[in-house]
Protein backbone atom coordinates (compact mmCIF):
# COMPACT_ATOMS: atom_id res chain seq x y z
CA UNK A 1 0.00 0.00 0.00
CA UNK A 2 1.38 3.07 -1.14
CA UNK A 3 2.30 5.83 1.74
CA UNK A 4 1.32 9.48 1.72
CA UNK A 5 4.11 11.48 0.26
CA UNK A 6 4.61 13.85 3.74
CA UNK A 7 5.45 10.84 5.68
CA UNK A 8 8.01 9.69 2.90
CA UNK A 9 10.09 12.86 2.80
CA UNK A 10 12.59 11.73 5.50
CA UNK A 11 12.55 8.26 4.45
CA UNK A 12 16.53 6.90 3.76
CA UNK A 13 16.82 6.26 0.28
CA UNK A 14 17.63 2.49 0.95
CA UNK A 15 13.57 2.33 2.42
CA UNK A 16 12.71 4.24 -0.75
CA UNK A 17 13.89 1.73 -2.76
CA UNK A 18 12.53 -1.18 -0.94
CA UNK A 19 9.11 0.54 -0.57
CA UNK A 20 8.71 0.78 -4.82
CA UNK A 21 10.29 -2.66 -4.95
CA UNK A 22 6.78 -3.68 -2.87
CA UNK A 23 4.85 -1.65 -5.53
CA UNK A 24 4.63 2.16 -3.53
CA UNK A 25 5.29 4.31 -7.45
CA UNK A 26 5.56 7.60 -4.73
CA UNK A 27 8.58 6.32 -3.41
CA UNK A 28 10.23 5.81 -6.99
CA UNK A 29 9.02 9.66 -7.70
CA UNK A 30 10.96 10.88 -4.66
CA UNK A 31 13.76 8.93 -5.03
CA UNK A 32 14.23 9.52 -8.61
CA UNK A 33 13.40 13.45 -7.22
CA UNK A 34 16.50 13.42 -5.07
CA UNK A 35 19.07 11.38 -7.36
CA UNK A 36 18.47 12.42 -10.75
CA UNK A 37 20.21 16.14 -10.65
CA UNK A 38 23.13 14.98 -8.60
CA UNK A 39 23.95 11.45 -10.97
CA UNK A 40 22.95 13.72 -14.01
CA UNK A 41 25.29 16.76 -13.05
CA UNK A 42 28.34 14.29 -11.79
CA UNK A 43 27.57 12.51 -15.20
CA UNK A 44 27.63 16.01 -16.60
CA UNK A 45 31.23 17.15 -15.25
CA UNK A 46 32.71 13.52 -16.17
CA UNK A 47 31.68 13.76 -19.70
CA UNK A 48 31.12 17.62 -20.55
CA UNK A 49 28.13 16.30 -22.78
CA UNK A 50 24.97 17.46 -21.56
CA UNK A 51 23.30 14.67 -23.86
CA UNK A 52 25.55 11.92 -23.02
CA UNK A 53 25.03 12.73 -19.23
CA UNK A 54 21.62 12.10 -19.42
CA UNK A 55 21.74 9.15 -21.34
CA UNK A 56 23.74 7.82 -18.76
CA UNK A 57 21.94 8.61 -15.90
CA UNK A 58 19.03 7.70 -17.45
CA UNK A 59 20.69 3.91 -17.64
CA UNK A 60 21.78 4.40 -14.04
CA UNK A 61 18.27 4.79 -13.02
CA UNK A 62 17.14 2.41 -14.24
CA UNK A 63 19.56 0.06 -13.59
CA UNK A 64 18.65 1.26 -9.82
CA UNK A 65 14.70 -0.15 -10.64
CA UNK A 66 16.01 -3.43 -11.66
CA UNK A 67 17.95 -4.28 -8.27
CA UNK A 68 15.01 -2.81 -6.78
CA UNK A 69 13.68 -6.47 -5.33
CA UNK A 70 17.27 -7.57 -4.85
CA UNK A 71 18.67 -4.79 -2.48
CA UNK A 72 19.67 -5.66 0.75
CA UNK A 73 19.66 -3.08 2.65
CA UNK A 74 23.11 -2.23 4.96
CA UNK A 75 25.34 -3.75 2.26
CA UNK A 76 25.65 -0.12 0.47
CA UNK A 77 24.19 3.28 0.07
CA UNK A 78 21.55 3.94 -2.71
CA UNK A 79 24.01 7.47 -3.50
CA UNK A 80 27.09 5.66 -3.40
CA UNK A 81 26.06 2.76 -5.77
CA UNK A 82 24.56 4.72 -8.27
CA UNK A 83 27.69 6.91 -8.07
CA UNK A 84 29.22 3.95 -8.81
CA UNK A 85 27.30 3.07 -12.07
CA UNK A 86 27.59 6.24 -13.16
CA UNK A 87 31.04 6.51 -13.25
CA UNK A 88 31.53 3.30 -14.97
CA UNK A 89 29.07 4.08 -17.73
CA UNK A 90 31.04 7.57 -18.19
CA UNK A 91 34.16 5.75 -18.09
CA UNK A 92 33.05 3.06 -20.71
CA UNK A 93 31.52 5.97 -22.67
CA UNK A 94 35.02 8.09 -22.45
CA UNK A 95 37.00 4.94 -23.79
CA UNK A 96 34.62 4.60 -26.58
CA UNK A 97 34.83 8.38 -27.66
CA UNK A 98 38.62 8.05 -27.70
CA UNK A 99 38.38 5.26 -29.80
CA UNK A 100 36.68 6.96 -32.72
CA UNK A 101 37.34 10.06 -31.70
CA UNK A 102 38.25 12.53 -34.99
CA UNK A 103 38.77 15.79 -36.80
CA UNK A 104 34.96 15.48 -38.33
CA UNK A 105 33.68 18.57 -38.88
CA UNK A 106 30.68 17.53 -36.28
CA UNK A 107 33.18 17.68 -33.71
CA UNK A 108 33.71 21.51 -33.95
CA UNK A 109 32.12 23.46 -31.55
CA UNK A 110 29.48 25.45 -32.80
CA UNK A 111 30.77 29.91 -32.65
CA UNK A 112 29.41 31.74 -29.86
CA UNK A 113 26.24 33.80 -29.84
CA UNK A 114 27.56 37.14 -30.52
CA UNK A 115 24.52 38.64 -28.43
CA UNK A 116 25.27 40.78 -25.52
CA UNK A 117 24.99 39.82 -21.69
CA UNK A 118 25.68 40.89 -18.10
CA UNK A 119 29.11 41.60 -17.66
CA UNK A 120 28.76 38.93 -14.53
CA UNK A 121 27.09 36.20 -16.78
CA UNK A 122 29.75 36.16 -19.47
CA UNK A 123 32.52 36.10 -16.42
CA UNK A 124 30.83 33.23 -14.52
CA UNK A 125 30.38 31.43 -18.00
CA UNK A 126 34.21 32.13 -19.17
CA UNK A 127 34.85 30.45 -14.92
CA UNK A 128 32.78 27.48 -15.48
CA UNK A 129 34.04 27.23 -19.50
CA UNK A 130 37.15 26.86 -18.08
CA UNK A 131 36.90 24.51 -15.03
CA UNK A 132 34.73 22.42 -17.57
CA UNK A 133 37.89 21.91 -20.18
CA UNK A 134 40.28 21.99 -17.17
CA UNK A 135 38.56 19.21 -15.31
CA UNK A 136 38.06 17.16 -19.04
CA UNK A 137 42.12 17.50 -19.19
CA UNK A 138 42.55 15.46 -16.11
CA UNK A 139 43.65 11.68 -15.98
CA UNK A 140 39.94 9.83 -15.63
CA UNK A 141 40.28 8.68 -11.92
CA UNK A 142 41.37 12.14 -11.15
CA UNK A 143 38.50 13.51 -12.27
CA UNK A 144 36.22 11.42 -11.16
CA UNK A 145 37.88 11.53 -7.60
CA UNK A 146 37.83 15.97 -8.31
CA UNK A 147 34.58 15.91 -9.17
CA UNK A 148 33.01 13.49 -6.43
CA UNK A 149 34.52 15.45 -3.66
CA UNK A 150 35.22 19.28 -4.62
CA UNK A 151 31.73 19.67 -6.38
CA UNK A 152 29.77 16.63 -5.44
CA UNK A 153 30.59 17.40 -1.74
CA UNK A 154 31.10 13.53 -1.12
CA UNK A 155 33.05 11.89 1.96
CA UNK A 156 36.56 10.48 0.83
CA UNK A 157 35.42 6.77 2.32
CA UNK A 158 32.29 7.67 -0.37
CA UNK A 159 34.09 8.12 -2.93
CA UNK A 160 36.66 4.73 -2.21
CA UNK A 161 33.14 3.06 -2.49
CA UNK A 162 31.85 4.55 -5.71
CA UNK A 163 35.88 4.26 -7.28
CA UNK A 164 36.54 0.89 -5.80
CA UNK A 165 39.79 2.03 -4.08
CA UNK A 166 41.40 2.90 -0.65
CA UNK A 167 40.71 6.05 0.82
CA UNK A 168 44.30 6.85 0.78
CA UNK A 169 44.39 6.34 -2.81
CA UNK A 170 41.22 8.94 -2.95
CA UNK A 171 43.33 11.53 -1.02
CA UNK A 172 46.14 10.81 -3.71
CA UNK A 173 43.86 11.39 -6.94
CA UNK A 174 42.14 14.24 -4.95
CA UNK A 175 45.14 16.01 -4.15
CA UNK A 176 47.25 15.18 -7.40
CA UNK A 177 44.03 16.40 -9.57
CA UNK A 178 43.59 19.97 -7.85
CA UNK A 179 47.50 20.59 -8.07
CA UNK A 180 46.65 19.75 -11.61
CA UNK A 181 43.57 22.11 -11.78
CA UNK A 182 45.75 24.69 -10.00
CA UNK A 183 48.51 24.43 -12.64
CA UNK A 184 46.14 24.51 -16.04
CA UNK A 185 44.58 27.25 -14.50
CA UNK A 186 47.02 29.74 -12.97
CA UNK A 187 47.94 31.53 -16.36
CA UNK A 188 44.12 32.16 -16.88
CA UNK A 189 43.40 34.32 -13.73
CA UNK A 190 43.45 37.13 -15.22
CA UNK A 191 41.55 36.31 -18.15
CA UNK A 192 39.01 34.34 -15.89
CA UNK A 193 38.45 38.03 -13.41
CA UNK A 194 40.35 36.79 -10.00
CA UNK A 195 43.27 39.15 -10.23
CA UNK A 196 42.58 42.17 -7.81
CA UNK A 197 42.83 45.22 -10.03
CA UNK A 198 46.50 47.30 -9.65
Amino acid sequence: MPMPRDSLAEVPDEALLVLYANGDPEAARLLTTRLLPRVLGYAGRLLADRTEAEDVAQEAMLRLWRQASEWRQGEAKVSTWVYRVVSNLCTDRLRARQRRRSDALDDVPEPADGAASAVAGMIEADRMAALDAALASLPDRQREAVVLRHIEGMSNPEIAEILQIGVEAVESLTARGKRALAAILSGQRAALGYEEAE
